[in-house]
């Protein structure tokens, strides 16, 4: 169980991944995301993940430059959408020279897609991107259980890295199963209910009890089950907020309340069916 920002899951060969980052879906490209990223690597984060879909990777960039943290003290996220599987490593290089430096440390398929055949073609690219070294280690993001055995059984190797909904409600219990049997590291999108926090008393109830918020017992209930987080926000108070969670341990009997939560909802598009057409 990780104890600090800092500390990390080995997630392939020589790549150490920080359990803990600043996501930035939905998070405004321009001077929004750009302040959020500097507060947080000034609060400690060494994780910062985006993605070509969110449009913010310029910010990003521009936040990491201007930080005067060495580049190799810091972990970069982003992601490929589907609709650019075509086009994978011309879109790579943009989003390379958006963030700067030489290399991203996880790049990943945003989504399966929905041609197969497209999906482990592109995925082919980020294993030559990988072995050019432009890319330390390439994952996944939403997939399923069986689009993970899926891709085993067509390319003979699993991601380093999954990232899927999960928070309480969505506990994904059989995917982290699979995934640390065959290693694969597990990160959550939407941590915190995916925005719906105010609609879980349980959680407020048991913040209460060891002085903390509610969204910082939703995050401790992560950690403590081994999960990496990534929680989204781009207000400084939130960001030092949300990591401020390794002061205090749940108690069992709490962990099992917060458990007893699986199954409520979900809200991501279905993997199976999901081509990554936006209306």
């Amino acid at each position: 169980m990780i104890k600090s920002l800092q500390d990390t899951v080995r997630i392939a060969d020589g790549v150490d991944m920080p359990r803990f980052g600043l996501g930035l879906y939905k998070a405004r490209a321009g001077e929004e995301v750009y302040r959020a990223v500097r507060f947080a690597l000034d609060s400690g984060y060494r994780h910062i993940d985006t993605a070509t879909f969110y449009g913010n990777e310029e910010d990003v960039g521009r936040a990491i430059r201007d930080s005067g943290i060495a580049r190799e003290e810091l972990f970069i996220t982003t992601k490929l959408w589907p609709t650019d599987f075509k086009n994978a490593e011309e879109v790579f290089q943009k989003s390379l020279a958006s963030l700067g430096g030489d290399y991203i440390d996880l790049y990943m398929l945003h989504w399966p897609g929905t041609d197969e055949t497209l999906r482990y073609r592109t995925w082919d690219t980020l294993l030559s991107l990988r072995g050019k070294g432009l890319i330390r280690a390439a994952g996944v993001s939403n997939f399923t259980v069986e689009q993970l055995r899926d891709m085993y059984k067509k390319t003979g190797a699993y991601p380093a890295n999954d990232q899927v909904e999960l928070h309480p409600w969505n506990q994904q219990r059989e995917l982290r199963k699979f995934c640390l049997e065959n290693k694969i590291s597990v990160t959550a999108w939407g941590p915190i209910f995916h925005g719906h926090l105010s609609e879980e008393p349980l959680m407020e109830e048991i913040g209460r009890k060891y002085g903390k918020s509610a969204a910082q017992a939703t995050l401790r209930w992560h950690i403590q089950n081994g999960i990496t987080v990534i929680p989204k926000s781009v207000k400084p108070d939130r960001i030092a907020a949300n990591a401020d969670i390794f002061d205090f341990e749940l108690q069992e009997e709490d962990m099992k309340k917060i458990d007893a939560l699986d199954g409520k909802k979900m809200f991501a598009w279905d993997s199976a069916k999901f081509d990554g057409k936006v209306e």
